[in-house]
């Protein structure tokens, strides 16, 4: 026992999950994992909050690790060392783009860009994503793609960026 360990809050080893970060709060262990039991986030969750409450309850955002998407998307992709690997991602963010496919996928519900080259089931999954350019279409050149993000990202127009997206509608 050091001299100036009340500094640290009684910073203790979770028994659940091991993380060594947590805290004890009275005779409990509270853990800043929000995945394990003997976190603030779970037990507020389950209502083993220790006291009761006259306010009503506020809706929690949902934590990080228990997204789930509404239209799922099945992607199965072989990594760089050969691993097999499955992915559920929202339908509506499927983006493809070039060489890569980028999609927010669960339970993080973080966005990941994967080599198109690498995903097993492409054909399913070009059903799902909207492309920016045509099959079989030319890209833009830098030229054009500046104008085309410029405009999209200021909303607003000119005869150059009209004529741009009368070749790349879904630009």
């Amino acid at each position: 026992m050091g001299l100036f360990d009340f500094l640290k809050g009684g910073a203790v080893q979770c028994p659940l999950c091991g993380a060594p970060n947590a805290r004890k709060s009275g005779d409990r262990v509270v853990c800043p994992n929000p995945l394990c039991r003997n976190s603030a986030e779970y037990q507020q969750a389950s209502g083993a909050g220790g006291g009761t409450s006259t306010a009503p309850a506020k809706p929690s955002a949902v934590p990080r690790g228990r997204w789930q998407p509404q239209q799922p998307l099945t992607i199965r992709y072989r990594n760089f060392q050969g691993t097999d690997q499955t992915y559920t991602g929202e339908a509506d963010s499927c983006r493809l783009q070039k060489k890569h496919l980028s999609v927010i996928v669960a339970p993080t519900g973080r966005r990941i860009t994967l080599r198109r080259d690498r995903v097993q089931n492409l054909a399913e999954i070009e059903r799902f994503c909207s492309q920016r350019v045509a099959p079989g279409q030319d890209w833009p050149t830098p030229r054009e793609r500046q104008v085309l993000n410029y405009h999209k990202k200021h909303k607003t127009t000119s005869p150059l960026y009209e004529q741009i997206r009368a070749k790349y509608p879904d630009w």
